[in-house]
């Protein structure tokens, strides 16, 4: 299939951040390999997660210290090279994208897409601005020609937050699954925890922030950990590593734990992991889950609003257990390093395969 010779724009704050952020490079590089033109607008030009240079694939630097700030070169943008349709992605962006919309005066179509639990996160951010982004959210949302969710939860929250018919949103699973993915699972890890004979390793991946809630994760292991050997990796970054840290040296997990950061390649981890965790308080989907399962590994997650449930088609596939409950986290780890992985997992890991995200979204831009 190829495009119509139409720009796409897809707008986001940088390329830092997570599932979010890959999720729209993926779709952006998807776009490419369909001979659509793509740019791709940052407020700023920075992170881990910017495309290799691509044909037919641009990143515009807006050039701004906030998405907030990046709204004047949006609109001079949109009136300058009119795209057929602009896609944004997480809340606070999506704002402003409807508004630069509105003030360009352009006929270009807006698609804005939620990757969060949004009545949750906004709830739980000690940011003020964050706990009032609803407010603004309910009437821009309903200017959007087409609002895309990333799970049925996620869907059903934001048409309860706003307000909005639930016809009105569109659920596009994420474009996780690519051969990329599964080529990187096989580069060699060079890492004595995963040598035969080692230990088993848990593996847990993502933003180190109060959402992932790695601290019940951290309580679940030390009690594994005192029942058998065991050695637990965490791959991320963010602010609560010192908090962590600390919670480490309390249960004495300190020489079995290792948080060596953002990992460019996740996946020579996830399949050489004995068993991967989902520790979350809430989630969107849970990229980072299906990424597991596409790998062959046993997998354990809270049932957190919203994505874990439907993405283990209520437990088909791995494990489910409350939140924020660490002995019922450990009993799941344990059962699921005594079984092997289902065999059922990477089948239903294709359900989230890239290229018909890209139809999907392909279908919602009128492209």
């Amino acid at each position: 299939m190829t495009g119509s010779g139409r720009k796409l724009a897809l707008f986001m704050p940088s390329f830092r951040g997570g599932g979010a952020e890959r999720a729209m490079v993926i779709l952006a590089q998807g776009f490419a390999a369909r001979r659509i033109s793509v740019d791709v607008l940052v407020a700023q030009n920075e992170g881990p997660n910017a495309p290799p240079p691509t044909d037919g694939l641009r990143i515009v630097d807006l050039k701004a210290p906030r998405v907030l700030r990046a709204l004047p070169a949006l609109v001079r943008y949109l009136r300058r090279e009119a795209p057929f349709a602009m896609m944004s992605a997480l809340s606070h962006v999506n704002v402003v994208a409807v508004w630069a919309h509105s003030l360009s005066g352009v006929a270009t179509r807006i698609a804005v897409s939620e990757h969060t639990t949004a009545s949750l996160s906004s709830a739980y951010d000690e940011r003020k601005r964050a706990r009032l982004l609803p407010v603004f959210m309910r009437p821009t949302y309903r200017k959007a020609d087409a609002i895309v969710a990333v799970s049925d939860g996620v869907a059903d929250d934001l048409s309860s937050l706003l307000g909005l018919e639930r016809s009105r949103i569109t659920r596009i699973y994420n474009p996780v699954v690519t051969p990329r993915l599964n080529l990187l699972a096989e580069q060699p890890l060079n890492h004595p925890w995963f040598m035969p004979g080692q230990p088993p390793v848990v593996l847990g991946a993502g933003r180190l922030t109060s959402a992932k809630d790695f601290p019940t994760l951290l309580q679940a292991f030390a009690a594994v950990r005192a029942r058998r050997p065991a050695r637990l990796v965490i791959l991320g970054e963010g602010e609560e590593r010192p908090k962590l840290q600390a919670l480490a040296r309390v249960l004495a997990i300190e020489a079995h734990l290792e948080m060596p950061g953002y990992s460019a390649n996740p996946y020579q981890y996830m399949k050489r992991a004995a068993v991967f965790v989902l520790s979350s308080r809430w989630e969107g989907l849970g990229n980072v889950l299906v990424e597991a399962m596409a790998c062959g590994t046993p997998v354990v997650s809270t049932d957190c609003p919203n994505g874990p449930r439907e993405i283990l088609e209520g437990g088909r596939h791995g494990a489910l257990v409350a939140p924020a409950d660490p002995m019922a986290l450990a009993h799941a780890i344990e059962a699921q390093l005594d079984t092997p992985a289902s065999s059922t997992a990477i089948q239903r890991a294709q359900a989230f395969r890239a290229d018909t995200a890209v139809s999907r979204y392909m279908t919602v831009l009128g492209l």
